[in-house]
């Protein structure tokens, strides 16, 4: 198995890379440096950027701006942008409902509502996890009843990341209480502006108020916002959850954090050396390299393996990719905060933001510590790592 890259692809990460380094603004590149939260207009601006260069949707069918470039391709356009560091495009728009209408929606539906996902013209969130359907979301609770032209919403959806910034939501709803749960579900595209709908926001453990409660009171929605059948939504969800599981490994985040700790480690501390000549944390980043380095290696035998692949199934072995690209992303966050040290104690961005207090410590200190409690996530969501184990001893070791 051969994985080294070819000229063509070699030439192709050249080009992806200097386009990373001469259209990436400095100021969206110093905060993706530092870790520190990105606002809105940081992640339009970029991926406006990228729909210009044509780049922003490349995984879509090319009608609606996909590129048509392969897996191998799909993964250095990843890897050059997580290394740069850039933003990634929206995930809501462009990994998440975008390819479900691409693949399931009518023409209406993909003229009027995809080249505005391109280009951030509207912004999604994700309506699927109820308070009691988590990783049971089968089990959700929020109805839509058709009543003419117009379905009636009703219930409750929680943990909708960047909810607050959203013009549109895309949901998993009711509409046959008496099928089996997975069978009468379907799925709807709600106007965030319809009366009725209502975010509240959560309060995260890194102080950061990233995710929201959406509560649906009575709200009309067009049934013209149907996706594809009605009760046929549970098909679509699987179709999107697919696409959202697609290079979580994150190789390149992983790249570009290990060499931020890198750099910060060698920095001369107050009263001793820097921290990466102490013995014991350089061995702590070389196993974490080996460890990157074997995760690297297995990415690229599972995209050896899909080009020969006959069907479109997700192998198996990417739920390999997800426990371990999480587990590394984790374990670095966990560097950093070693190497932060004291200053992490006071939570410096929380004292700046709600206690207007002047920051202790270093400047870069800063956001270290809301990073790693908000990385604790990363092995949950996309399919959490249990969840993965659990398709690996089926599907691979036959269990």
């Amino acid at each position: 198995m051969d994985l080294r890259f070819t000229p063509e692809e070699i030439a192709f990460r050249d080009e992806v890379r200097a386009f990373c380094r001469d259209a990436l603004p400095a100021a969206i590149r110093e905060k993706m440096i530092a870790l520190r939260k990105l606002d809105k207009d940081d992640i339009v601006t970029w991926q406006r950027i990228l729909n210009a260069k044509g780049w922003a949707v490349p995984h879509w069918p090319l009608e609606w701006g996909g590129t048509g470039w392969d897996g191998v391709k799909l993964y250095i356009f990843r890897e050059e942008m997580q290394l740069a560091p850039a933003p990634e495009a929206l995930p809501f728009n462009v990994s998440m409902v975008g390819p479900v209408i691409a693949a399931f929606g009518s023409e209406a539906q993909k003229r009027r509502f995809l080249p505005r996902m391109a280009n951030l013209d509207d912004w999604w969130c994700q309506g699927f996890s109820e308070p009691d359907a988590g990783s049971d979301l089968a089990s959700l609770k929020t109805t839509a009843r058709r009543e003419g032209d117009h379905y009636i919403v009703n219930g409750q959806k929680t943990w909708t990341t960047l909810a607050q910034y959203a013009d549109w939501i895309f949901c998993l709803v009711r509409t046959n209480p008496a099928a089996k749960k997975q069978e009468g579900i379907s799925f709807l595209l709600i106007d965030m502006k319809s009366p009725g709908v209502t975010v509240r926001p959560i309060v995260t453990i890194d102080g950061g108020r990233e995710v929201n409660e959406v509560f649906f009171d009575d709200v009309r929605v067009p049934v013209e916002n149907l996706v594809g059948d009605e009760n046929k939504g549970w098909d679509y969800a699987k179709f999107l959850l697919g696409n959202e599981r697609s290079g979580i490994a994150r190789i390149g985040i992983s790249k570009a954090r290990l060499r931020r700790l890198k750099q910060l480690a060698a920095v001369e501390r107050a009263g001793g050396r820097p921290l990466l000549e102490d013995p014991r944390f350089a061995a702590k980043i070389a196993a974490v390299e080996v460890e990157l380095k074997a995760l690297e290696m297995t990415q690229l035998r599972v995209l050896s393996a899909d080009r020969h692949r006959k069907d479109n199934r997700p192998d198996p072995a990417s739920s390999i990719l997800k426990i371990k690209g999480s587990e590394l992303q984790q374990t670095i966050s966990e560097l950093l905060l070693e190497v932060v040290g004291p200053y992490a104690l006071p939570d410096q961005m929380a004292q700046e933001d709600r206690w207007n207090e002047p920051p202790v410590g270093p400047d870069w200190a800063g956001p270290l510590a809301p990073h790693y409690f908000n990385w604790r996530k990363v092995s949950i969501y996309g399919g959490s790592n249990e969840i993965q184990k659990n398709i690996i001893a089926k599907a691979i070791m036959g269990l």
